[in-house]
């Protein structure tokens, strides 16, 4: 049996490879909700015995070793040395600049499942709107077709539009988080690997995510 061991002093916090995994889809595996959970924390929780089992929702402490070890193995946790609340300000004047670090372009919109923009930084007003209602009909062509790709083994709900070179140029990346549907809209090369990234989802979780699913 492997024997594992907490470090002492280090707060739990996604990744932002994590955070994007946790939201990216609405199957709930057991990283899924563990990631889930700990973006649903207005600060980071210590990496104690008894918040992986709060946070986990398993009883047993040497699954709960388990998870965490397959979440750190696979890049989706890390361990922070310094306590962290999320951002606990009005959405429309922080979304603009954690928006704009996640595209190479500065061209990216957040939008809701109606096909509003949240946010946009570097689209003119008219074309965030139209991006966005596209992002509402590409979520209903994706719903009707979900068969087709899932038989053809594409598990992804992403779509995009690409050059000759098979390079996106316009993505529609959906983030699920409680009820909602949320799109980020990037134009070019999108740029996740962010804090912000982690910033967003977090910010939006702590909002949205205690509504019931869908």
């Amino acid at each position: 049996m492997n024997q594992y061991s907490l470090t002492e002093g280090l707060y739990l916090y996604p990744t932002p490879a994590g955070a994007y995994y946790a939201v990216s889809a609405n199957d709930l595996d057991k990283p899924r909700q563990f990631i889930r959970q700990i973006l649903q924390q207005l600060e980071t929780q210590a990496l104690t015995t008894e918040n992986l089992i709060k946070l986990s929702g398993l009883s047993d402490p040497q699954k709960c070793f388990e998870l965490l070890y397959r979440c750190q193995k696979l890049g989706w946790v890390q361990g922070l040395t310094a306590k962290r609340a999320y951002p606990d300000q009005l959405l429309e004047n922080i979304l603009p600049n954690l928006l704009g670090k996640m595209s190479e372009s500065g061209k990216v919109l957040l939008a809701d499942m109606q096909g509003f923009y949240l946010a946009s930084h570097g689209f003119p007003h008219e074309v965030a709107e139209e991006l966005s209602a596209l992002s509402a009909e590409l979520a209903s062509i994706h719903k009707h077709r979900s068969g087709v790709l899932s038989n053809l083994g594409l598990t992804s709900q992403s779509w995009a539009i690409v050059d000759v070179f098979g390079n996106s140029q316009i993505g529609f990346w959906p983030l699920f988080i409680g009820k909602n549907r949320f799109v980020i809209v990037i134009s070019g090369v999108p740029h996740f690997n962010q804090p912000e990234l982690v910033d967003l989802i977090w910010t939006l979780s702590v909002r949205y995510a205690g509504q019931s699913q869908a």
